[in-house]
């Protein structure tokens, strides 16, 4: 690709085309999350630009979360591995302010016919199969948070019961792992709510109760939806807390 562009209707800065290429390789799989890409030397050449440009359109990247830099080693797919991600998308926290153990608990992994506003937040056809999962999650010991989940069930083909219970790892990096598909963002919708007798149920609480409710569609390259969730959040001993930069 030479240096310069013909302006054009469609004209783009040179970066973000290569932006866009590199975002291209991470959306096919060529380099995998948490792997290394290719140094700004070797993308330059490979794409026959500077090394400034590169970097321009990697520090983007980087900035959104997709690439990781780590100084003296190189950039880096972002992956759910890191010990850094495994908590970005769960933003529960303690009102003791301390780090405490998180742990899972699956109650159920089924196939279903598709909500219309599952389907809708998903982008899928009506009626299109998609797999519901329910689960409960512990924070030092106490249980507080009730979780549905849909996804779609042709992207996640073998999902099971045994297999999400057998995962020792975060949900998000299961998917990286089983299903290669890895989360890049996701927009959430949050309001109060008095927990129905069912959810109660699952979180020990007295029918009524107040609860955080947190819809979240997330998605992967591409800005493809692939996972819708709610999660009903007891906040009398943790808070929700959203960090924003």
């Amino acid at each position: 690709m030479p240096e310069t562009t013909a302006p054009s209707a469609t004209f783009s800065p040179l970066y973000q085309q290569i932006k866009a290429l590199l975002l291209g390789s991470l959306q096919s799989g060529e380099w995998r999350p948490g792997a290394p890409i290719p140094s700004e030397m070797e993308l330059a050449a490979r794409y026959e630009v500077s090394q400034g440009t590169v970097r321009k359109a990697i520090d983007e990247l980087a900035t959104e979360n997709l690439l990781i830099r780590h100084q003296g080693k190189g950039t880096f797919v972002a992956s759910h591995h890191s010990e850094a991600w495994q908590y970005r998308f769960f933003s529960l926290m303690p009102d003791s302010g301390k780090k405490a153990p998180l742990k899972s608990h699956f109650l159920a992994c089924k196939p279903i016919k598709s909500p219309s506003k599952i389907a809708q937040l998903l982008k899928t056809p009506a009626n299109e199969q998609v797999f519901q999962i329910d689960r409960v999650q512990s924070l030092g010991g106490q249980v507080a948070v009730f979780e549905q989940i849909w996804l779609p069930k042709e992207r996640f083909s073998g999902m099971t019961l045994d297999r999400l219970e057998s995962w020792p790892g975060p949900l998000y990096a299961f998917y990286e792992s089983e299903f290669a598909t890895h989360m890049v963002r996701a927009e959430e919708k949050i309001k109060a709510i008095a927990a129905e007798a069912t959810i109660a149920n699952h979180l020990k609480l007295e029918p009524g109760s107040p609860l955080l409710l947190v819809e979240r569609v997330s998605y992967t390259y591409g800005n493809k939806p692939v996972e819708v969730r709610r999660a009903h959040y007891d906040t009398r001993q943790q808070h929700y807390e959203n960090k924003l930069n």
